[in-house]
């Protein structure tokens, strides 16, 4: 039977900034939730409302989604995130500094960056890491030309405010059949709103400094036997279980991966059953 836990909305003031996240649940076990981009932390309600009696979750709007109001400028790095974290388990009464003190992470798509990078910080902190689609196990050349080189940043920037060259040329990538139709349909989203784009262009370039070491995480991994769930769409076309089934060379013994019958959209309640096995 579902269990209903009733979802709080707190907020962390930190620098110039105002961090909103939601707490729900109320068991013994923490899991700290990063949502996909252009979502909000409000998406992983449902997991209190059937399992919060086994875990206290505590999801964060990441800056310039949902409800935080982010105000420290176009920069967002691994270490604000771990001060953001840490700020908000503290302010929940938790010992975030204390070397017993264990939680997990879970993140979905833009999340899974989030979560592997804090990761990265503190391994011997985390419990587990449930990654669902997750981003960040592999460079995607287009997002690291556009906030990682300053030459492709100023040409972003100039493509977010006059987009109309840009559409030419993706439909006629569309027609040449270049890009898949899943592709078109989720850059034509982004790209078709004036207020999307100006979010586009703020998320991505604030974002750009979380960028997890495949390579050191592996080994902390290792180091630290933590275990490491994934789970990915098998009709998803924007993030391929193939990268994870890379990332899992040489972790077997650590890291399991799951394939359900979903697109990219892994997290939502009707996969409920497959997110849990997850979980084990």
């Amino acid at each position: 039977m579902p269990v209903f836990i009733k979802m709080e909305t707190k907020q962390l003031i930190y620098k110039s900034s105002s961090i909103n996240y939601y707490r729900f649940g109320s068991g013994p076990k923490t899991v700290v939730c990063f949502h996909g981009y252009g979502e909000e932390a409000s998406v992983f309600e449902f997991m209190g409302k059937h399992v919060g009696n086994q875990f206290t979750f505590y999801a964060i709007d990441l800056p310039f989604h949902g409800k935080t109001d982010w105000k420290d400028g176009f920069i967002f790095k691994t270490k604000e995130l771990l001060e953001i974290v840490e700020g908000i388990l503290e302010q929940n009464n938790l010992k975030f500094r204390t070397l017993n003190f264990k939680f997990s992470l879970l993140g979905f798509s833009l999340g899974g960056r989030i979560a592997l990078s804090l990761y990265q910080s503190i391994p011997k902190q985390i419990e587990k890491i449930i990654l669902l689609a997750p981003d960040g196990l592999k460079v995607n050349f287009w997002y690291w030309l556009s906030t990682q080189t300053w030459l492709g940043n100023r040409f972003f920037k100039l493509t977010m405010y006059r987009p109309g060259w840009f559409f030419g040329f993706l439909k006629l990538l569309n027609k040449l059949k270049l890009v898949n139709a899943s592709i078109f349909k989720f850059v034509n989203y982004y790209i078709g709103n004036s207020e999307v784009r100006q979010l586009l262009y703020a998320r991505w370039t604030t974002l750009r400094k979380i960028k997890p070491n495949i390579s050191i995480i592996k080994r902390s991994i290792l180091k630290n036997k933590t275990p490491v769930r994934l789970v990915y769409g098998k009709h998803d076309r924007i993030i391929l279980s193939s990268v994870g089934e890379k990332f899992r060379q040489g972790i077997e013994e650590h890291c399991t991966i799951s394939v359900i019958h979903a697109g990219h959209q892994v997290l939502h309640e009707k996969h409920l059953k497959e997110i849990l096995l997850a979980f084990r």
